[in-house]
């Protein structure tokens, strides 16, 4: 577990994973960030309760060098990940257990299930678990089981981390992607199944959550420069809409206003998209839910857009290349 300002949820999180029906030994080791709030005393009462949980330092606070601190410290032949702010459902480990066998898997993940306990982050989890805010992402929407490009968190082989060297440190986003990518170019499997589930806890406001998009649409432009073919019309949406947006606000203003159709299209299909994302929420869950949508869009276009060529040549610079291992 990295983490980094998790108070809020981290006994939570660390209970979940403590309470599996796992029938072998398990272990949590949390990467501790420098946090700026209680997060340290609750890991260190967590670790006095519960001979099972341990910490290491990590002092970068970036999650690529926590998860791999953490790696280092752990002892199993399997690795599962889990955030701070993650709650694994019951059977959650069992299952991927039972599936790296079933589907001889280098790594198995499942339904990042957003829920919500203010009215704003009960909409920020309508948001992204609707098809009008993600997409078609499985491990956001559901689906049926299969390979799969990556997989939320992941359930991993120990020795498929250890021969590719465990995440590339300077991906700070889209570590995840970087490292199943490297395990599929080597011939391991990764696969989806919707029967794995970890209750997400969303961002807590707009400006966290713009943030949170800000730095996925930034990240996904660096993962686009590392592997031009991994790009498709999903991830180029929210940029589209941002300069659609943004150039009928200002012609509409300067030249016409018909061109103010544009950004009133955008905010009506987000208004109308957002009725059955918000269906059997509270109104005040409800009316909420436009925001979220846009913060998503416009943030995760933004750090698209803005992405700068420099970081990608950082990271294609550090380029770890597949590591295949043949034999017994």
């Amino acid at each position: 577990m990295p983490v980094l300002n998790e108070e809020r949820h981290l006994r939570e999180s660390v209970r979940a994973i403590l309470a599996q029906d796992h029938p072998g030994e398990l272990e949590v080791v949390i990467a501790l960030g420098p946090s700026t709030d209680r997060t340290d005393e609750i890991a260190a009462a967590l670790a006095a309760e519960d001979a099972r949980v341990r910490t290491v330092p990590n002092p970068t606070g970036r999650t690529p060098a926590g998860l791999n601190a953490a790696i280092r410290a752990s002892r199993h032949p399997v690795v599962v990940r889990v955030d701070g702010h993650g709650m694994l459902s019951p059977g959650y480990i069992a299952t991927a257990v039972r599936l790296l066998a079933e589907q001889d898997a280098a790594n198995v993940g499942g339904i990042m299930h957003a829920e919500g306990e203010t009215a704003w982050e009960q909409a920020v989890a309508a948001a992204m678990t609707s098809r009008v805010g993600v997409g078609n992402a499985a491990f956001h929407t559901g689906g049926r089981a299969g390979e799969a490009e990556t997989v939320y968190l992941g359930v991993f082989r120990r020795e498929v981390l250890e021969q590719q060297g465990g995440y590339n440190e300077e991906f700070v986003r889209a570590q995840d992607w970087e490292l199943n990518y490297r395990i599929r170019a080597a011939g391991g499997r990764i696969w989806f199944s919707p029967e794995l589930l970890v209750s997400y806890r969303p961002r807590p406001s707009v400006r966290a959550l713009a943030k949170q998009y800000r730095n996925y649409g930034r990240w996904r432009h660096v993962v686009a420069r590392y592997h031009p073919g991994s790009i498709n019309p999903r991830y180029l949406a929210p940029p589209t809409a941002l300069l659609a947006v943004a150039a009928g606000t200002v012609l509409g203003a300067a030249v016409s206003p018909w061109a103010l159709l544009v950004p009133g299209g955008y905010l009506a299909a987000i208004t109308a998209g957002s009725l059955p994302a918000g269906r059997g929420l509270p109104w005040r869950a409800r009316v909420r839910i436009p925001v979220a949508l846009a913060t998503m869009h416009m943030s995760w276009g933004w750090g698209y857009l803005t992405s700068p060529r420099s970081l990608a040549r950082k990271v294609i610079a550090s380029r770890r290349e597949p590591v295949t291992v043949t034999g017994s």
